[in-house]
């Protein structure tokens, strides 16, 4: 299957970079490569980017795409998470600016094999990123406890029918283990009552919270983007696009922790905290699709594009 992938509002990512010819930039989600690929086209002719991406497919995908900027970029089989390791390990200096467009991709979403999608029937449950870790979806649903499988339901999922859904999948896995996507997506149609069925797939909240517990999506994700900021030039911008309030929240804070002077006690005569404001928050509110993006590419309804400056 071709990996493809529209990037969610690219103009207003890539407007937000102030890309220029000789900068250096950080792709953090590569991804399908479509904001790389304008990154290394718009700062041509001697514009380079790093980039990173846990899943294997959108890398070998991506040195296809960007083969004709040879020598202009660098991609690593990791995640940004791992942005100073990889800074350090490879001598890179400051960057002018970094994207993150953080979530699933539609490839995975739409190549059933992967077994993230609640469409596909009979699938193996997977829904890694890197295929090559040991945790998968299987293991999740499988083998973790009742009360483990309500909280991430719950927590990452923000599904009110956590627990009906947990006891539910404990209960099927006596008798036999849950292995494909269909069998998870019924066991959770039936957990959930009809007339809390009338927006979208039962399954979706579900499916994201098992997704986000194998890919660890969360943890780590405000040092990730407080690294990233660090690595920046002066005046070098990170914009951020989110797909669910879980991801849109942790930036929102890490934004706003970055934006504050001194935290000491205001009945302190000075600072003994020594913390200062690393970047301007260029958005007071997120950017959210056009109307028209989102008639075109329904999975840009929920997404949220914050943009931060260094200082």
């Amino acid at each position: 299957m071709e990996f493809v992938h529209i990037p969610v509002m690219k103009e207003e990512c890539l407007d937000a970079l102030r890309l220029k010819s000789g900068g250096i930039y950080f792709d953090g989600t590569l991804g399908g490569a479509g904001h790389s690929y304008e990154i290394l086209k718009r700062t041509s002719p001697d514009g380079k980017l790093v980039a990173t991406d846990l899943d294997s497919d959108a890398i070998e995908n991506a040195e296809r795409k960007l083969s004709e900027f040879k020598g202009r970029f660098n991609i690593f089989h990791s995640n940004f998470k791992d942005f100073k390791k990889i800074v350090n390990e490879n001598g890179y200096g400051e960057f002018d600016g970094a994207i993150l467009d953080l979530g699933v991709s539609s490839y995975q979403l739409d190549n059933r094999d992967r077994g993230f999608s609640y469409l596909a029937a009979d699938v193996r449950l997977d829904m890694r990123m890197d295929r090559s870790k040991p945790l998968d979806a299987w293991e999740v649903v499988n083998k973790y406890t009742k009360e483990r499988l309500a909280y991430i339901i719950s927590t990452y999922g923000e599904e009110k029918f956590a627990e009906n859904i947990a006891k539910n999948i404990c209960e099927r896995r006596k008798a036999k283990s849950v292995d494909t996507t269909g069998e998870l997506a019924e066991i959770i149609d039936l957990s959930i009552p009809y007339r809390f069925k009338q927006k979208g797939h039962p399954a979706k909240k579900t499916f994201q919270a098992i997704r986000i517990e194998v890919n660890e999506e969360l943890d780590g994700l405000a040092e990730g983007i407080k690294d990233i900021i660090r690595g920046l030039k002066k005046g070098g911008r990170l914009a951020v696009l989110t797909f669910h309030s879980l991801e849109d929240r942790i930036v929102k804070r890490t934004f706003s922790d970055l934006e504050t002077d001194c935290i000491c006690d205001k009945r302190f005569p000075i600072c003994v905290c020594g913390k200062k404001k690393e970047i301007v928050n260029v958005l007071r509110k997120p950017l959210e699709a056009s109307e028209e993006e989102k008639e075109i590419n329904p999975r840009s309804k929920s997404a949220k594009l914050r943009v931060a400056e260094k200082l």
